[in-house]
């Protein structure tokens, strides 16, 4: 009786409990500093902040994603191993590409507020071969993680360094182009590398059937050394950006468990 009655106490402080999902213990571990738990329909930040999980059991169309995802359908379309090969995604196969923004707003600050401004440090960029310095975010280590980034890369044999010098942009409070969704450059947690050698699905013309052919120019070698520290990379994605890294561990963490195809 004694127990029955704590178990009740226990659901009414901190809401009813959750089935164990992989893939919300994988956003816990990414970001350790800021997420505390969850339960089947919440999502609890450890300042005691709850947020809807919603539901990923149907699947809505792609543009809807896209447009207004949920935290679960963050998880909708796996990323890929990262050892898999380089291939034309499926269409609408953007992995990471669905994101809750209301999720990232509260992560990393509304820039458009100057509350990202003030958590971004200097990160030297390949300073070896003159790479200058970007500002990034010190929330989830992310400035910490690109420094790592920066000095693998800096090692890397001088025939990929003109994939990485001139950088092409870290911090920019902007929405992404053709919509009113912040990019993840206005939290501070994304990179594009050298424009002049990235493709991007809204540079390319459409096939006469309105889809489009997947095109890179970017090496393996390069994505590899991103993908080891905690970043994924938007030449995976069907509307192709390959220039683009942006800071998602846990797809990293799930693509390493082999967390299969929904």
């Amino acid at each position: 009786m004694r127990l029955a009655f704590f178990s009740l106490l226990i659901i009414a402080l901190h809401g009813t409990s959750a089935s164990a999902d992989p893939k919300l213990d994988a956003l816990l571990a990414a970001y350790p500093d800021q997420l505390a738990s969850y339960t089947d329909s919440e999502l609890v930040w450890k300042d005691g902040a709850r947020m809807p999980l919603g539901s990923a059991s149907a699947r809505r169309p792609f543009v809807e994603m896209l447009d207004h995802g949920n935290i679960r359908e963050q998880f909708a379309i796996p990323y890929p191993l990262a050892s898999a090969p380089f291939r034309q995604p499926g269409q609408d196969e953007d992995p990471g590409r669905i994101r809750n923004e209301a999720f990232f707003l509260k992560m990393y600050g509304d820039c458009r507020r100057g509350e990202v401004a003030q958590k971004l440090r200097p990160v030297a960029w390949l300073p070896r071969h003159g790479g200058g310095t970007v500002r990034a975010t010190t929330v989830n280590g992310v400035a910490d993680q690109l420094e790592k980034v920066s000095r693998e890369l800096d090692a890397l044999p001088e025939g990929l360094i003109r994939y990485l010098v001139p950088m092409s942009g870290l911090y920019n409070c902007r929405t992404i182009a053709g919509t009113n969704r912040l990019s993840v450059h206005a939290f501070g947690a994304a990179i594009d590398i050298n424009a002049g050698f990235g493709n991007y699905w809204r540079w390319a013309p459409p096939k006469p059937d309105g889809t489009y052919l997947w095109r890179n120019r970017i090496p393996r070698e390069i994505v590899e050394v991103f993908e080891r520290h905690g970043f994924i990379w938007g030449g995976r994605w069907y509307h192709f950006d390959s220039l683009h890294f942006e800071y998602r561990p846990e797809l990293i963490a799930l693509a390493k468990q082999g967390w299969p195809r929904e």
